[in-house]
């Protein structure tokens, strides 16, 4: 028999937060006892199915009273934990209160244990309904302890779900939200529906009661989120729920000042919580008079002298089956011993090893070649996808210089968006792909990080004011100015976590900071930190967020997006420097990633001017007239570049492959040559090796859809000044170009 039964669940579903099974008797206690426990449990069982409380009261009573001897102490302990669940499922908080100490004082007695916490979490929810919220948040704090302690992500969302109820009661309505929203996902995932419910019920009480400066369109999502609770109540005929969903929906009403239905909602809510509080009265008043009674002391006594009698002859029996397990285990193990020492088994296991060994072995190559594989057709679909991806953001940014009306430039500007989310998409997975194929090498360049870091704080601040965010960046003003790494890299891991917080943060805060941990003559520790207070990540979750593809739920991909990259991407980057990413987190209060790196002290500083291209500083009026050769094979792109160059008033030629460019520089003398890469006939680089060989000024830029298989620096190194890969953003486009006229940098001569 095990108390915990579906129907008792089914019937009173708030008792799942808490309720622990009981395991099968011993068959040495007394069974005339235990019977009796059995049959008032299961009566009461059967009470609860029918939602007649006053039964389950009585039975739940007459259980209790058998467990006066010693021996039942376990099943005393989890009677009374239900006792202590059902006064308070009735409202009958004073009896649920003096249960639930009576409960906590003998677990407590015990040590620290899965029940115990259930119990705290109880008194908690209790103390919040008597307006005790002090001693309520330390009790749901003991239990947060230790559920956290012992990575119970399941209970533990029962006590986050309890964080939000008393910050709900104590007129904390967003903090209430931010509780809420942290435990739903958590209910929804473990298959608790009544739980569920119960949190989006909450949430749409709280929401209801902010104003849209603290939480935009609260209304309506007060609204959703009812509407969402009662898809939940109706399918699993939770009534007390439905009764208090009433009385949300009035006050909602009341806000849209539809006064009539407001009012019928409330007038519905008083008569049915008046119907239910009339059978809790019943039921309260029953239990009383079932405690009061001594109609069943005979019994009990009776019982007690049947239970002595009868452990006599337990114990006796008990030694016989003793001495019958000793010589059952002596025959066993010398049964073992002699398996053992057989030599045809011990050579059968050997040839099933080899064997495992070697499918093991063909797995291990199967796998190599399917990640090859892998590789291979990520980098060939990602250099494919530019091309065509190149031709809408390039045709986009025509339309929007074109003075379009104003509904064509919102569908504009939509497309504008979408097709730099997915070049962000692509991008992202051949940076990952470079990565898992080791072909990204880690630079040594001179760099002022306070500039670097403030530069990226500027390019994520549209992120963070679109989602009423603040940015707080504190940097130790002891760290050198001339460090020596790859700024570049540190960048993308920067942009990709606090981009990260931002979004998944919304009217909050979230702090960058960087300090010093140790400095020596030529070397320096740093420590970068990015907090947010957003809705965090539970435990489980944690140990798989840095995985490639990986987010923390289907629900909060569908929430906020993404693809689940950049915190793989940041993975890898730090392991290439020689550093690891740390990360603490707790559902509905934030979280907090760091790491710690080196870097060398540099004794020069030549850092290249904005080499993220962060910020856009372009003299236009100096690029026109300027006259440009575009060497490109494919007609659209062809088009595209010609027409934004134009656009600036630039002269441009084009031409269709290698050779025709050759040809042309020859022929005419332009400011700078545009040059793609992979063309039919002789490629970009071959024809850029050609020019070089009579012209070794005219400045070359790369104008491709990068590879996994390219590496940058073989750009230069062939000849050119400045690469681009495509897609672009015109105002990259437009800096590169005059930053390489303007710098005149020439190439690396092999």
């Amino acid at each position: 028999m095990n108390f915990n039964s579906v129907k008792y669940l089914i019937k009173v579903p708030l008792l799942v937060f808490f309720m622990v099974s009981m395991t099968a008797f011993p068959q040495q206690q007394p069974q005339d006892t235990l019977s009796l426990i059995k049959k008032h449990y299961t009566e009461a069982l059967t009470s609860l199915d029918a939602q007649e409380y006053d039964k389950a009261i009585i039975n739940l009573s007459k259980a209790y009273k058998l467990t006066g001897n010693p021996q039942y102490d376990e099943y005393k302990i989890d009677i009374l934990s239900n006792i202590a669940l059902v006064n308070y499922y009735i409202q009958n908080f004073e009896k649920a209160s003096l249960e639930a100490k009576k409960l906590i004082s003998e677990l407590e007695a015990l040590g620290p244990s899965e029940k115990l916490a259930k119990a705290y979490t109880l008194r908690g929810l209790i103390l919040t309904r008597t307006g005790e919220f002090e001693e309520s948040e330390e009790f749901l704090k003991k239990a947060d302890t230790w559920f956290t302690q012992n990575n119970d992500e399941k209970n533990r969302a029962n006590v986050i779900l309890g964080f939000g109820i008393l910050e709900l009661k104590k007129g904390n309505y967003k903090v209430a939200v931010n509780y809420f929203d942290a435990s739903i996902p958590e209910f929804e995932s473990q298959d608790l529906p009544y739980q569920q419910a119960l949190a989006l019920l909450n949430k749409s009480q709280a929401l209801y009661q902010l104003d849209d400066s603290i939480v935009p369109n609260s209304l309506q999502k007060s609204k959703s989120a009812l509407e969402k609770a009662l898809a939940i109540i109706d399918t699993n005929d939770y009534v007390k729920l439905k009764i208090d969903s009433y009385k949300i929906a009035s006050y909602i009403a009341l806000r849209e000042n539809n006064f009539e239905l407001a009012q019928e909602n409330l007038q519905i809510y008083e008569a049915k919580n008046d119907s239910i509080y009339h059978v809790y009265l019943d039921a309260i008043s029953k239990g009383v008079d079932s405690e009061t009674s001594i109609a069943d002391l005979s019994e009990l006594i009776d019982q007690q002298q049947s239970d002595l009698d009868k452990q006599q002859k337990s114990i006796n029996f008990g030694k016989m089956t003793t001495g019958l397990s000793i010589a059952l285990i002596v025959i066993l193990s010398l049964l073992t011993l002699s398996l053992y020492k057989n030599n045809n088994l011990r050579a059968k296991a050997n040839e099933l090893l080899q064997d495992k060994n070697n499918e093991l072995q063909l797995a291990k190559e199967k796998a190599e070649k399917a990640s090859l594989a892998k590789a291979q057709f990520l980098s060939t679909i990602t250099h494919e996808l530019r091309t065509p991806l190149y031709a809408v953001t390039g045709l986009t940014h025509l339309l929007l210089e074109e003075d379009p009306k104003p509904h064509q430039k919102e569908h504009l500007n939509s497309l504008k968006f979408s097709g730099e989310y997915l070049l962000s998409l692509i991008n992202n997975i051949l940076d990952l792909n470079k990565l898992e194929a080791n072909k990204v090498e880690v630079e040594k360049t001179t760099f002022n990080l306070k500039k670097r870091t403030n530069d990226v704080l500027v390019a994520l601040k549209k992120s963070a004011d679109d989602r009423k965010n603040n940015l707080h960046f504190e940097f130790d003003e002891t760290i050198p100015d001339k460090l020596m790494g790859d700024p570049l890299k540190l960048s993308q891991i920067l942009i990709n976590l606090i981009g990260n917080s931002l979004k998944f943060t919304q009217n909050g805060d979230v702090y960058v900071r960087i300090r010093k941990i140790k400095e020596s003559d030529d070397r320096v520790t740093l420590n970068f930190e990015v907090e947010d207070n957003g809705v965090g990540i539970s435990k489980k979750k944690q140990k798989s967020i840095f995985e490639t593809f990986s987010q923390a739920s289907l629900q909060i991909n569908r929430k906020f997006g993404g693809t689940g990259l950049g915190l793989s991407i940041v993975k890898n980057l730090l392991e290439l420097m020689g550093s690891k990413i740390h990360l603490e987190s707790q559902l509905g209060k934030g979280s907090k990633f760091w790491f710690d790196i080196n870097f060398a002290i540099s004794e020069e500083f030549k850092e290249a001017q904005n080499p993220q291209n962060i910020i856009y500083d372009v003299d236009y009026v100096a690029l026109e007239n300027r006259n440009i050769l575009v060497v490109e094979d494919n007609k659209i792109n062809q088009m595209i570049t010609k027409k934004i160059l134009e656009k600036n008033k630039m002269n441009c030629l084009v031409a269709d492959n290698g050779t025709d460019a050759i040809k042309l520089v020859k022929e005419n003398n332009f400011d700078v040559v545009l040059m793609d890469i992979h063309m039919p006939g002789i490629s970009g680089i071959e024809a850029t090796h050609e020019i070089r060989k009579f012209n070794k000024d005219i400045p070359i830029i790369a104008l491709t859809a990068v590879t996994i298989d390219e590496n940058l620096d073989d750009f230069y190194r062939a000849g050119f000044n400045e690469i681009i890969p495509k897609p672009f953003k015109t105002e990259e486009f437009f800096e590169k170009i005059y930053r390489t006229l303007d710098s005149k940098k020439m190439p690396v001569n092999n």
